[in-house]
């Protein structure tokens, strides 16, 4: 409870700086901002790494892990679906009008990267073992740790995979440390990033001129965040107000950062030490949620494509909903958990369409909070499905 006065007031004191409208205050705090950014970016990569090699190492053997990946993935693909269906529904319930794209041509990019989905899943398979980590491809870490981890759980137990185990051990104990001492300063960061976001906002950054787009956005992870994700968690017998309690850290970490990779050792030392997942559950599921489990962008894609689409004249059937119903939620598996990930990727997907891209130029400069407000739902999503997957586990045991 404490912790979390710190960091109400953190947050209350970020958004007083930010309004002031100081030039170096502003300054001060986007350097912070930065500064916390990077070091949590710089924490994910091994967190990812690590946990699921060892997670891998120690139970592969078992039918534990077949059982908990099957699990967790079920629940992925329910609720990302749930989420593309609660946007389809309010996008047909609001219908959003058009926009002059001779405003918006200005603000689009003007360089587009036309790769294919196929090309994007291609580049999941690392041609080395050095560019993953160079590029901060997750999706490429967590296959290279998928296979480290299950070819240690087929080694036979003699000493030396004792030897690396223990190595590989002692390096997770000194990032949790790590991690510790980060959680420890985050009311510095959490009033930093309310500084810099209080101070776009009163600077004019995001202007409400696509009312009716922002309002389906919105609208729908609204809804996905406190409708569709309690019922889960309720028919599975969880509270989901203290469930969402005891993850408001991670949730409002992921709200500042932009970035549900970045935010995983937040996410996973609140969903052992505050939730009670079990370690054995919570280092597995939640760096594959990380990369597999999207809530927030799939209805971004499905709800972008057909804003985009209406202005490129496509005619929106029933056929061509239902089918971009399955794209959005194919399309938000293995994307990038990182800030604009899903923005970049739909402008790939509606550019290989011919699309007119200026609409997505339109968009962009309110996406900053709206890719705030997704991640947040992304990272209580993969709460959900790690404290789901815990109680399935438990009633096994028992």
């Amino acid at each position: 409870m404490k912790r979390f006065i710190y960091w109400t007031i953190a947050l209350l004191a970020g958004v007083g700086l930010g309004v002031t409208g100081i030039g170096w205050v502003t300054a001060t705090m986007t350097f912070i901002a930065t500064v916390y950014t990077r070091v949590f970016q710089l924490l994910a990569v091994p967190t990812i790494i690590l946990t699921v090699i060892l997670t891998l190492a120690s139970f592969g053997r078992q039918g534990e892990m077949r059982r908990i990946f099957l699990c967790a993935l079920g629940y992925t693909l329910a609720t990302t679906f749930v989420a593309s269906a609660v946007g389809l529904a309010l996008y047909l319930t609001i219908k959003p009008g058009l926009l002059p794209l001779d405003a918006a041509a200005a603000a689009a990019p003007t360089e587009v990267s036309t790769i294919t989905y196929t090309d994007h899943l291609l580049s999941v398979v690392p041609d080395n073992v050095v560019r993953p980590f160079l590029e901060g491809n997750v999706l490429s870490l967590l296959l290279l740790a998928f296979a480290v981890g299950l070819a240690l759980s087929r080694l036979p137990e003699n000493e030396p995979r004792r030897t690396l185990i223990n190595v590989l051990q002692g390096l997770q104990d000194v990032l949790f440390l790590l991690i510790r001492g980060l959680i420890w300063t985050l009311p510095l960061g959490i009033a930093a990033f309310a500084a810099q976001l209080s101070a776009q906002l009163s600077s004019g950054v995001a202007v409400d001129a696509i009312g009716q787009y922002v309002l389906v956005i919105v609208g729908g992870n609204i809804v996905q965040m406190f409708v569709v994700l309690p019922l889960f968690l309720l028919a599975r017998g969880l509270n989901p107000v203290r469930t969402f309690l005891r993850m408001m850290p991670a949730v409002i970490t992921a709200f500042f950062t932009k970035s549900s990779a970045a935010t995983l050792p937040v996410t996973m030392r609140t969903a052992e030490e505050r939730l009670g997942v079990s370690p054995q559950v919570s280092r597995f599921v939640l760096p594959l949620c990380t990369t597999i489990n999207m809530n927030g962008c799939s209805a971004f894609i499905l709800v972008t494509s057909f804003f985009v689409m209406q202005h490129g004249g496509v005619a929106l059937t029933w056929p061509t909903l239902l089918l971009w119903l399955v794209v959005s939620v194919v399309a938000a598996v293995g994307n990038a958990g990182v800030p604009m990930g899903c923005y970049f990727l739909t402008l790939s997907l509606m550019a290989g369409m011919g699309m007119p891209l200026t609409v997505m130029g339109g968009i962009l400069p309110i996406y900053t909070l709206l890719d705030m407000l997704e991640t947040a739902e992304n990272v209580w999503s993969d709460s959900c499905v790690a404290a789901m997957t815990n109680i399935e586990e438990l009633k096994v045991k028992i």
